[in-house]
């Protein structure tokens, strides 16, 4: 149902409907994160969105929820609201971990979160709750998240018929499948890097023959 609501949204207001699912966050439409960056990248391939606009709004869509994460807990958190949010046992315990987290890692506990869904909010609330300056949290957010992003908008173009199975997976092994899949970008990008340096040399080779 959800997802359905996701691709009338994009039909009526194109990119900005990626932008705003995914900026709202916890309180937007019941779908994955990951869901709505690939759907982006299936719907760019397809030819139906433009593919930059497309990644610049699920990019900026994650950067924005981040920031207004950090904000609020920098900021707001001594609010009836906030306070609120943390009596339940289920969101204290999610608290609990990314206080870890943070206290463990420091700013990569932000690159951390982005692979499981809900700590991926949470994060952003305690490490402003924890007082890290802008200048720290967006060199750590801001890089995380284009690159989080890609990995998605990639797996989005090439398995798009298979966009919700994948989501399903990813919230139940999120974090050892975001490893996996960089740890696989990051090769295909240095297969292509020598063979782009093996092939002036092949082509000397041929020219002296």
């Amino acid at each position: 149902m959800g997802y359905e609501i996701l691709l009338d949204l994009i039909g009526s207001i194109g990119y900005f409907a990626l932008f705003l699912v995914l900026c709202l966050g916890l309180i937007g439409l019941p779908i994955p994160n990951e869901v709505v960056v690939m759907t982006a990248g299936m719907l760019g391939a397809s030819g139906v969105l433009i593919e930059v606009p497309a990644f610049l709004a699920t990019a900026l869509g994650i950067c924005s929820a981040m920031t207004v994460g950090y904000i609020v807990g920098r900021h707001l958190t001594q609010t009836s609201i906030f306070k609120s949010l943390r009596r339940t046992e289920k969101t204290e315990r999610f608290f609990a971990i990314s206080e870890k987290w943070v206290a463990k890692y420091g700013g990569f506990a932000i690159s951390l979160s982005l692979c499981l869904p809900i700590l991926r909010h949470v994060t952003m609330y305690v490490v402003g709750m924890n007082s890290m300056s802008y200048r720290n949290f967006a060199a750590f957010a801001y890089p995380s998240a284009f690159l989080w992003t890609l990995v998605y908008y990639l797996i989005g173009r090439t398995l798009g018929d298979h966009i919700l199975e994948i989501g399903a997976l990813i919230n139940q092994y999120g974090i050892l499948i975001l490893i996996a899949l960089v740890t696989l970008l990051v090769l295909y990008v240095l297969y292509l890097y020598f063979r782009s340096k093996q092939n002036p040399e092949n082509k000397e080779k041929s020219m002296k023959i």
